[in-house]
Order: C-alpha cells, then structure tokens, then sequence
C-alpha cells in the first residue's frame, strides 16, 4: 500500500509522535509510507522534521508553517500536493489537523482513482454536530480514526455509515519498559529515598486543573509528611498556574518542576511512585499516560476524554472524582500498599504491551485504510 502521512504542524507535540511511531510501523510491515509537514523554524529545538528526518522520512513536500483554513493562502501548498499525488499512484492521505485534511481534499478533488482521504481525530471527544463538521467529517473524509473506541462509537452518527475506527496511540515499548527509578536521577531531582512521589506530565495551563492536582497535593502532604509532587513539563504559565499557588498554599516546598526534558525523560518518569493526570492536552490519547503505564507505573486520572478507557479501574490504576479529597485518597491508596502499587503497575505494563504498541496502530489504521479504498472505489 502507498501511504502518504500528511502533518500541517512542524510542532513536536500532539499528534506528530503518534504520527511518526504509525509511519514506522507501516513501513515496518511492508507497506510504501511518504510524510510532508513543514520545515522548522531556525531557533527550534525539537520538530516534527528533525524527529522524522532521524527516523528516515525526509518530507516529500515542504508545506508552509500556517495555522488554519485559508482557501487563498493554501493555493501553493494544495498546489504541490495535488502535482505529487499525479506523480504516484497513491492509495491513502491521512491526515492529522484540519488545515492539512482541507489540503488533501483539494489536492485530490476531481481525481478519479482511488486515493482515500483518512483523517486522525486526536480528541477524544464527541464531535461537534456543525455544518462544516458533518461535510469535513462526513462526505470530505473516506475514513475517520479517533483516539479511543468509545471515542468512534461516539461519532458514530456523524459517519453515517461511512469506515469508522479508534485506536489508542502508541509509545516505543524498547524506550519506555519496566525497570527500577535510578537513584541518581531521583537524587538528582531533589528526593531521597524515603520519599513518595506523585507524579504528572503536562504543560502547565489553567485548564489543565493544576488548581486541583495542588490541592489534593496539600491534602495529601498533611498526611504522609514523606510525599512530594513532581511536575514535568513547561509552560508560559507556569508561575501564575502552579508555582505561586503551590506557594500560597505553604507546599512549594514540596513540589519539584523538572521542566521539559528529552533524552533522559524516561529516567525522570521511571522517578515517579504513582503517575497522575487529569485533563488531556492537544493529544487525546494522553501519550504521557500510555508512557508512563508502558514503564509499570499505576496511575491516578480522572475520567475525562478517553482516561477511563486507558485505565482500567482497579486493575492498571485507580479513576478518582474530580475533587481533591478523591484524588488525595486514591494516591494514598496506593502509596500506602506497596504491594498493591506494584501489581498494578505491573499490569499496567502488560495492558501497554497488548494495547499501545505501533504495531497494535498500525494494524487498526491499515485496516481501516482497505476499509477506505473499497468505499470509494464502489462510489459512482
């Protein structure tokens, strides 16, 4: 199959590692996989592009760095995509964000044959009933994947009967594997051993319920003086969102930023006792949360978008409500029973193994993709 992995987005985050880790296990199975994103700003530190690129996929056309629809701006890039999709005979676009799936499908407008537009709904969310999104997801698109089963089942009315499927994402299970916290990164991190670490990975935005994560922390910290709280992640936001209010609070000292951190990132996960998370970001299969349960480490969520179907309550983690009582006891629950705590992180691993592994996807995308071409091919 000839695939063509198409990203409007030169951004490192949200669905381009999903995007990558697919396209691996695509070409891993055979099958002819091309990408095109844009290039990266200069002063970028991490992109898209620089991933892809050390991956082996050089983008086979350069899309300008644009945000949203623009049925004028977009002339240029709809332009070249609609030349290289002549030179080949391509079988699937996916697409990853609204501006490059509007691109796909004035790229292959007219055409005749049997090239399926496919697009990646990243939230795990009920879509919108609109308009514009019951012909974009609707007649516009050949096959919808959504973040999560329930997620698919959820839209299922908006597809009518048009292919339809959800797969969580997928984490690099050589990267992220169970193995003990090395003492030196959690030394490094300020904890010594008798410490018990709550831990979260998220940038640090208001409505990512940091108000909440502090409180129960300070709940939580009244009761195991050895508890501490490591944050993971930035954010412009960052004093107004989580430092300051931890201050006020009188448990900043109790709370550890790590940043944003790259290539020793599985080592500083692999520091948490019990990961916790709250609200997904721009990636509504929570890639952190996957990560973290790949590593064997339980998890604390709420029950937003798709976490209760990541976690499964009582087996690979606990769901707590979204109060901070609920969420100081469900960590304590599981800091208190070490026992407990280290079945299910071991469960959790063995769930990553069999549900968030690329090849798992691969296999649910591919699919849907032969899904895709049999119905259009049988359209007038």
């Amino acid at each position: 199959m000839e695939i063509l992995q198409l990203s409007s987005d030169w951004k490192w985050t949200g669905p381009a590692e999903p995007m990558l880790r697919l396209a691996q296990a695509q070409r891993a199975r055979g099958h002819t996989v091309a990408m095109a994103f844009p290039s990266a700003p200069a002063d970028a530190n991490r992109s898209l592009a620089t991933e892809a690129e050390a991956a082996g996929f050089a983008s086979v056309v350069s899309l300008e760095r644009r945000r949203g629809v623009s049925p004028l701006g977009d002339r240029t890039d709809a332009a070249q995509l609609r030349e290289w999709l002549r030179a080949g005979a391509v079988d699937v676009v996916h697409c990853w964000h609204t501006r490059d799936h509007v691109l796909a499908w004035r790229a292959a407008r007219g055409r005749r044959d049997a090239t399926a537009i496919v697009r990646s709904y990243r939230i795990a969310e009920r879509i919108a009933r609109t308009p514009w999104n019951r012909w974009l997801f609707g007649s516009a698109t050949d096959a919808l994947l959504c973040a999560s089963p329930e997620t698919a089942r959820r839209n299922a009315a908006l597809r009518g009967a048009r292919p339809l499927a959800g797969a969580f994402g997928a984490v690099d299970l050589a990267r992220y594997r169970p193995q003990p916290a090395d003492p030196l990164v959690r030394a490094s991190l300020g904890f010594a051993p008798e410490h018990e670490v709550i831990g979260i990975v998220a940038r640090m935005q208001p409505h990512r319920r940091f108000d909440l994560l502090l409180a129960a922390a300070q709940q939580l910290f009244a009761r195991r003086p050895n508890a501490r709280l490591l944050i993971i992640g930035r954010g412009t936001h960052r004093a107004s969102v989580a430092e300051q209010p931890a201050a006020k609070l009188g448990i900043a000292d109790r709370v550890v930023f790590a940043g944003y951190r790259a290539g020793d990132y599985a080592d500083v996960l692999r520091s948490i006792d019990v990961f916790t998370f709250l609200v997904p970001g721009s990636d509504g299969s929570c890639r952190a949360l996957l990560e973290a349960a790949a590593c064997g480490i339980p998890a604390v969520t709420t029950r937003r978008g798709a976490l209760a179907e990541i976690v499964v309550d009582g087996e690979t983690g606990l769901l707590a409500e979204e109060t901070p009582a609920s969420l100081a006891a469900a960590w304590e629950a599981l800091l208190e029973d070490p026992s407990r705590r280290a079945a299910i992180g071991a469960a959790a691993s063995k769930r990553a193994e069999q549900w968030f592994a690329p090849e798992r996807f691969a296999e649910v995308s591919l699919r849907l993709y032969d899904e895709a071409i049999s119905a259009r091919s049988k359209r007038p």
